[in-house]
């Protein structure tokens, strides 16, 4: 008979993940800079530097 007068209330969340695509996006141009420039520094040295010895 006390489980018909239990009043109990169940608290639902939805979490929802949200990927903001704008912020993968310029974390990506940022890698791909990185790497630009490395192969700009390393091209360098390949064409100019190294040959001078």
């Amino acid at each position: 008979m006390m489980d018909e007068n239990k009043n109990v209330e169940i608290e639902q969340r939805h979490v929802e993940h949200k990927s903001d695509s704008s912020l993968v996006a310029s974390t990506l141009i940022k890698y791909v800079a990185y790497i630009i420039i490395i192969f700009g520094i390393l091209y360098f040295l390949v064409q100019y530097v190294f040959p001078k010895f």
